[in-house]
């Protein structure tokens, strides 16, 4: 176990001798503080890290795969769903932007290096240890607490949710698979539900009923979003097995156990 930022560390000794794999999840996510002064912590920590990591593999003898984590954020407001990764990407917030531009980078050190890039495209990953900024999380402390939760938009909005276990299980089938992966691959749950629904289903799981304020919309948080994964199924043999109930029951029995977020 090494702990160290990507942009300080010495990554060419870290990677140079027996790696066999990278899976790179490092970064900095959220749509929310992707705006003005803090854009400059998504360029360094999505774009500058990427790139220096990518510039250390081109150099390690033994990789034959770096998986790269993106995001259904550079699809932006797709005009057709499910979105398949045909679909020509407009991101609609500085975050969707870095994170296509880590997609790019991964993309010319592979044509250029050799570099075994693959790209997947995360759809709204939940369940335990989401971090605490994000909605489900939000919304069962609140639920747990007894607190008002507050909700961006009228609720309506929806989403493609993933359980986080689906999503490791499909990055262990690409680290485990025989062959070359295509550039991009979506990873989405196929749940495309709206919040409105999220927050019955939370009422469901954990017996409480929630007392809710709605706010304004978010600038850069798209309406929709529902990810097409016939590429994954047909590569991978990878498919989501956990329905949205389950995977809200799953991350409301961990946050029950984490006394300081509950």
């Amino acid at each position: 176990m090494i702990e160290g930022n990507l942009n300080d560390m010495n990554l060419v000794g870290l990677v140079r001798d027996g790696v066999d794999a990278i899976v790179h999840l490092a970064g900095q996510p959220g749509v929310r503080l992707s705006w003005g002064s803090d854009f400059t912590a998504y360029t360094r920590d999505n774009i500058d890290a990427t790139q220096r990591l990518l510039e250390a593999a081109r150099d390690a003898p033994s990789l034959v795969r770096f998986l790269n984590a993106s995001s259904s954020s550079i699809y932006g407001q797709a005009e057709t769903f499910p979105t398949t990764e045909r679909t020509l990407p407009q991101p609609f917030s500085p975050y969707g932007v870095t994170k296509l531009a880590g997609e790019h980078l991964g993309s010319l050190y592979k044509s250029n290096h050799g570099v075994p890039v693959s790209s997947f495209r995360f759809f709204t990953v939940y369940g335990p240890r989401q971090r605490p900024d994000m909605a489900f999380t939000r919304f069962l402390r609140a639920a747990l607490a007894h607190r008002t939760l507050t909700i961006y938009g009228d609720g309506t909005q929806i989403r493609d949710y993933t359980y986080v276990g689906d999503i490791a299980r499909a990055l262990i089938l690409a680290l485990d698979y025989d062959g070359e992966l295509p550039a991009v691959m979506n990873l989405a749950g196929g749940s495309s539900v709206s919040v409105n629904e999220v927050l019955a289903s939370i009422e469901s799981v954990t017996g409480r009923t929630l007392a809710i304020e709605y706010l304004s919309s978010v600038k850069g948080d798209v309406f929709r979003t529902g990810g097409d994964t016939t590429v994954a199924q047909t590569i991978l043999g990878w498919e989501p097995i956990t329905s949205l109930d389950e995977g809200i029951r799953l991350q409301y029995e961990w946050i029950r156990t984490v006394p300081h977020i509950a």
